[in-house]
């Protein structure tokens, strides 16, 4: 039974942020782990509802309740458990969901401060992890196979459920390494990338396939891979960028997409981690300078950086260029609400007029933007933005 009173006794409460001059200096992940007491005593404010909107807010429909209660107990086994009923990959959404279910909290609904159930979905994954994930038994074989298009968690966890019920499953990824944008869109800092690969051990042992390197629709066909299997599932991503050739110096050299930038900075830390564990993962070297595929360089390294938008994105781009050793970043946001994204993370500068640029001189090319349709844009150097009002 629920404590009904914890959350009269206890406040919100989330663990210390490492400090920023270390956190900025490497690309281990910023928010270290809870302790048992922190987070039970945080699970021990969920009051346990009767009508539960938190369950309408996540869109896994985790059984949040549950093993809130279960962790405040002690009860750690049974709270994997209930995790794992309705998420195949806690490590990974206790990391970069959103949490509607935070939103969608009663005690945040009332005007109070709702229960930090993402961090205690985390700590219950890596709890999890630090036991080590067993693969579940190997059903009886169905005689049947299907190949799995896309190697993101949508992929993988597909992936998981149909070896579970017992088909021959193979994972098809173009890259060079299975993760999807988990392994190259994602920065260490927010994912470090050892959470993929238990997961992918654990997938092995239970006899998920693997092939890398493989654009299907290039590669191979699909008449191919429906000769081969006797279902073919799509779950691809989605890295085609918004573009707006039309923009005044948008042509300008050093003018590119995040996600141009966020994986080629990706696959320079990625190297680096295969060189030396130590040299990603503590900035004892820095990493090699990222690169774009037709060896154009795409680093921060020195340059004064605009970073146009305030979403998740956003503040990844902002948090590598910092990482990258930027000699300044200014971010702007063209919105009708002035409460976007990265001011809601803790964007701290001024309001000013908006900019389409990604440097001093593409700016001053596209100065003629019209400062109607930016109504909010933060300028600082260095910007700050980071979860809970913290600087990345």
């Amino acid at each position: 039974m629920p404590d009904p009173n914890g959350f009269l006794r206890y406040d919100r409460r989330l663990p210390a942020r490492r400090p920023v001059p270390v956190r900025i200096s490497d690309w281990r992940e910023v928010y270290p782990p809870a302790g048992e007491d922190l987070v039970r005593e945080q699970a021990t404010r969920c009051m346990d509802c009767g009508i539960p909107f938190c369950h309408d807010g996540c869109p896994l429909g985790n059984r949040i309740p549950d093993w809130n209660d279960l962790v405040r107990t002690g009860n750690w086994d049974a709270a994997v458990e209930s995790l794992h009923a309705t998420n195949n990959f806690p490590e990974f959404t206790g990391r970069l969901c959103p949490a509607p279910c935070e939103a969608a909290c009663v005690l945040g609904i009332a005007g109070g401060q709702p229960v930090t159930i993402k961090q205690v979905e985390v700590e219950i994954a890596d709890a999890a992890a630090a036991r080590g994930f067993t693969p579940s038994p190997v059903p009886a074989p169905s005689g049947r196979s299907v190949a799995v298009v896309g190697s993101g968690p949508a992929g993988l966890a597909a992936a998981q459920q149909l070896a579970r019920a017992g088909h021959a499953v193979t994972v098809y990824e173009r890259d060079d390494a299975i993760g999807g944008l988990l392994r190259y869109g994602i920065p260490d800092f927010k994912l470090e990338k050892r959470h993929i690969d238990a997961r992918l051990a654990q997938l092995a042992a239970e006899g998920v396939r693997f092939r890398t390197g493989v654009n299907v629709g290039v590669d191979v066909t699909a008449e191919q891979l429906r000769a081969e299997h006797d279902a073919v599932l799509l779950a691809c991503g989605a890295l085609q960028g918004r573009d707006t050739p039309e923009t005044p110096g948008r042509p300008l050299r050093g003018v590119h997409q995040a996600m141009a930038h966020l994986v080629a900075a990706n696959r320079a830390v990625a190297t680096a981690a295969s060189d030396g564990p130590g040299v990603a993962a503590t900035g004892a070297g820095r990493p090699a300078r990222a690169v774009l595929p037709d060896g154009t360089p795409i680093d921060a390294a020195g340059k004064h950086v605009v970073i146009i938008g305030g979403g998740d994105t956003a503040a990844d781009c902002l948090g590598v260029a910092h990482r990258q050793g930027a000699a300044a970043c200014t971010s702007s946001t063209c919105t009708r609400d002035r409460r976007t994204s990265a001011t809601r993370r803790g964007t701290r500068g001024r309001p000013g007029r908006g900019s389409c640029a990604a440097t001093r001189r593409t700016r001053r090319a596209a100065s003629g933007s019209s400062p109607s349709r930016c109504r909010s844009s933060w300028t600082t150097a260095p910007a700050r933005c980071g979860r809970y009002g913290s600087p990345r």
